[in-house]
């Protein structure tokens, strides 16, 4: 599908109006220079002031249908480069959105947005002091969102508020993502840092060498300059993918290291495969009283998990978990993907049931997305998948099961390409929630991240400015360079949390 935009020559446009398009079509281009071939025609025209823009679109098909649409933003002469161009980009995608709609019979209830973490904004605003009401309506009128989900917005925030009442206080302290890039299998639509463990024996070795230099180098920092830790949070890849003996000694390695380990408010484990857990693991998980982990079914139909490439069986996923209950793990997540290939409604609906026998205390529902660099991606044509009215379908479902059983949605994120323009959403029994997702997905403070692949995310305590920093993404890379990559994050954290000594 190729669609020409007239009237803007900005290049910095390209990439938003084309995301947008994607919510209604596959494989779209958008053209700023006419080309002859387009399917579609939008002409944008902008009317800008010291005070005002106003954006009126015009969209002709090849029929001759014509579709229009107008928006308005103020302007304000404080406002600065930046800001000014997220307002004319805003309006701008307002009215393109509004024509793509009438002209494709698709509402897209979360409005112009392609984002991950459309919380922030509700977040922000509240932040603000903007009455809640008086929020609700600028989302709605400058993003296009529906009622449906800004009320989604408002249960998560008022949950998250809830759970950790003191969200927006929490610039000085830091949580902790160590990143274990081993997996027993790689799954059709992963795209996270995951390598098969099996033969990699010397790798896996090497990598623990470093990960345990990262952990005292930056605790012993931490401890220095008196910063208390939030949460931790140990992913991959699978944590669980490493032997229970070199488990035990990496805890060990974090409550020597890291300050005051047992004020830490939450430290999860997530084990997710159920093929990568084992008795002994769990007890070096109630060793080191860590509670909160996730066994993640993705699906309790056996051929779907055949078909995405895990290789554990449903019987397994039970099993592990009733496991885990004996084992004293109190804080059970499990996973759901909507949209796996070759399911509908029919094997969502066995999927809740399955789940209804666990309980787990949280369950996330994940909607499927193409991502750019998997398998399942890569190789659209095997992968047959239910049509965007049967996944919202199946996302009502999730939601009508989980308000029945007492549990309430705490965080919400987004990904490109995502089945259905819909969401991925974390549902908890109350007090039950991770506070490390509510902390990633809401970015109110620093988050340091160890390990193979493991993103940092350096957020100023003072003017909230965001700074990304990554680890390398395969082991070798990261063997080769841990000690000079945990260089340049001390450096930023020194920046960051540099504290002005009183004289004495």
């Amino acid at each position: 599908m190729q669609i020409y935009i007239k009237g803007i020559e900005d290049e910095r446009f390209t990439r938003p109006l084309q995301l947008i398009a994607n919510l209604f079509y596959e494989e779209t281009e958008v053209l700023l220079e006419e080309g002859g071939n387009a399917d579609l025609a939008i002409e944008l025209q902008l009317h800008e002031t010291a005070k005002k823009i106003a954006v009126n679109a015009i969209l002709k098909d090849q029929s001759g249908n014509h579709y229009r649409a107008s928006f308005e933003k103020e302007l304000a002469e404080e406002d600065t480069e930046k800001e000014r161009f997220t307002k004319i980009k805003t309006a701008i995608s307002h009215v393109y959105l509004t024509v793509l709609q009438e002209h494709t019979g698709i509402i897209q209830k979360w409005g112009i947005l392609t984002g991950v973490r459309p919380t922030k904004l509700l977040h922000r605003k509240l932040q603000e002091g903007v009455p809640r009401e008086e929020a609700h309506k600028q989302l709605q009128e400058d993003y296009l969102i529906s009622d449906e989900k800004i009320q989604l917005m408002q249960q998560i925030v008022d949950r998250q508020l809830a759970a950790v009442p003191d969200l927006y206080r929490l610039q000085e302290e830091v949580s902790i993502y160590i990143g274990i890039p081993f997996c027993p299998t790689k799954c059709a639509y992963c795209t996270f840092p995951a390598y098969a463990i099996n033969g990699r024996q010397g790798t896996v070795n090497s990598f623990l060498g470093g990960l345990h230099f990262e952990i005292r180098t930056i605790g012993a920092w931490l401890k220095k300059n008196n910063i208390r830790i939030t949460t931790v949070y140990y992913g991959g890849g699978k944590p669980t993918s490493i032997s229970a003996e070199e488990m035990d000694m990496l805890y060990e390695e974090m409550y020597s290291s890291f300050p005051n380990v047992r004020d830490i408010r939450e430290i999860t484990v997530e084990a997710g495969r159920p093929d990568t857990i084992s008795p002994e693991k769990l007890e070096v998980l109630k060793k080191w009283n860590i509670d909160r982990i996730s066994i993640n079914p993705q699906s309790y139909t056996q051929e779907t998990l055949k078909a995405i490439g895990r290789h554990h069986t449903v019987e397994e996923t039970i099993e592990k978990f009733h496991l885990a209950r004996q084992k004293a793990m109190n804080n059970i997540n499990m996973d759901l993907i909507i949209g796996l290939p070759g399911e509908g409604t029919d094997q969502f609906a066995h999927s809740l049931s399955e789940t209804k026998k666990l309980m787990p205390e949280s369950l996330t529902v994940h909607t499927l997305s193409f991502k750019r660099a998997s398998e399942m991606t890569k190789n659209k044509q095997k992968y047959k998948v239910a049509d965007r009215a049967e996944v919202e379908r199946m996302m009502n479902m999730a939601e009508d099961w989980t308000k029945k059983h007492g549990y309430v949605p705490y965080y919400l994120y987004r990904q490109k390409n995502i089945l259905g323009n819909l969401e991925n959403v974390g549902y908890a029994f109350p007090d039950q929630e991770s506070i490390y997702n509510i902390m990633i997905m809401e970015e109110q403070q620093t988050i340091i991240g160890l390990g193979c692949g493991a993103a940092s995310k350096f957020i100023d305590p003072h003017t909230g400015k965001i700074t990304h920093f990554a680890n390398p993404k395969d082991p070798k890379t990261y063997n080769d360079s841990f000690a000079d990559y945990t260089v340049k994050k001390l450096n930023i954290l020194k920046e960051l949390f540099s504290r002005e000594e009183t004289p004495a």
